[in-house]
């Protein structure tokens, strides 16, 4: 049986990276872009990067803010109304996951009519999508959720988390530059960090054959391993942001082959105690990565030397420090290690559990997830 891998798109990055943007733009034949970013990339000035390159080289963009931190289903509406209103031709996402996820649904929306709900991925809404879709240029200003180079959107319809996920959303191409995160709080770093991270190993050990996600989820481990402690501790360390941009791109570009059940946990935390997606994955995955170790010893024993430890240990030592060296690099981000001193209260576990179980991350875990093998993980974090 004949199987498929991609490895698409278009990546510049580097110091400096940015200067790319307007021959980037250029060559998606993208002449009138919305400029699509959050309300904090707007506070803390960094579109100071972006908007003389674009009034250097002529080009007009309108720009689109109104939008919640994690965006919704209304919030793209009101997106395609910005798009329409300034006769865009194209997308141009810059910030963290949400403005980079909220840039590909208004470009879905320009040829796909609403409700967004009828592309929901879990329920074969891919099929709707046709390539109609405007160019779209990515420029990330946290190094986590690698939406850049992702071919998802998720956003919040009817208070659950939503993945719409199809080839046709992905950019064109995605410009990361390490002088655009060096502003991020020790926090977002870390939390953002920790999703990465995530990803890489989510991805690493989930169901499937996929030797080039393995081989880039690796990789991505490797460099957050090495770098996300320096970037947090040091938010100007250059080379460790540029590491770590490398490494939140690489797990996003890994996870197409799957996620696991840190994620369907992370993706219910949201919308029920409002916790940053980033944060959740931290708090769940030493949990889910102990769960998953009887049935995967062997790749976990791998995925601990990319982080570090020594390769002469035994399969069965690495495996289970893989589960310290996570729960330990949290520790010296200054994360929260529970999720009761991340706000989730006990009250919450009943509906956390069935917005879990409701996602589909969970169905390509190394290993099946009960309700009750929630129920015992979260509780196990909390």
């Amino acid at each position: 049986m004949a199987s498929v891998m991609s490895f698409p798109t278009r990546i510049v990055y580097g110091k400096g990276a940015i200067q790319e943007l307007a021959n980037e733009l250029k060559r998606a034949g993208a002449s009138r872009p919305l400029l699509v970013t959050d309300k904090g990339i707007l506070q803390a000035g960094l579109l100071r990067f972006v908007t003389p390159l674009l009034e250097q080289a002529g080009i007009k963009a309108q720009v689109f803010s109104e939008f919640e931190a994690n965006p919704t289903d209304r919030d793209a509406l009101r997106g395609i109304e910005a798009y329409r209103a300034a006769g865009a031709d194209s997308v141009l996402g810059v910030g963290g996951g949400a403005s980079l996820d909220m840039a590909k649904a208004v470009a879905l929306l320009v040829n796909h009519g609403p409700p967004l709900a009828q592309y929901d991925d879990a329920k074969g809404g891919d099929a709707k999508i046709t390539a109609r879709v405007p160019p779209i240029v990515q420029v990330p200003t946290t190094a986590g959720t690698g939406s850049e180079v992702g071919r998802s959107t998720v956003l919040v319809i009817d208070g659950t988390k939503t993945v719409i996920f199809s080839p046709h959303l992905m950019a064109k191409a995605a410009i990361l530059d390490p002088e655009l995160t060096v502003g991020l709080p020790p926090f977002i770093t870390a939390a953002t960090g920790m999703d990465a991270l995530t990803h890489n190993l989510e991805a690493y050990v989930a169901k499937g054959d996929h030797p080039l996600a393995d081989a880039i989820a690796i990789d991505g481990l490797r460099r957050i391993g090495a770098h996300l402690k320096r970037a947090v501790q040091n938010g100007k360390d250059l080379e460790a942001r540029e590491q770590m941009l490398l490494g939140s791109a690489f797990g996003a570009i890994a996870f197409q082959k799957g996620l696991g059940a840190c994620h369907s946990v992370a993706h219910a935390l949201t919308p029920v105690a409002g916790t940053h997606h980033g944060l959740a994955n931290s708090l769940m995955l030493p949990a889910v990565t102990n769960f998953n170790r009887p049935a995967v010893e062997e790749r976990l024993a791998t995925a601990a030397v990319a982080l570090g430890a020594d390769p002469k240990m035994s399969r069965q030592e690495r495996a289970h420090l893989c589960v310290e060296m996570i729960d330990d690099l949290r520790g010296a981000c200054g994360l929260p290690r529970r999720l009761s001193q991340a706000g989730v209260r006990r009250e919450m576990i009943p509906q956390i559990v069935e917005k879990a179980l409701a996602d589909a991350c969970h169905l390509s875990n190394p290993r099946p997830v009960t309700q009750v093998d929630f129920e015992r993980l979260i509780d196990e974090a909390f």
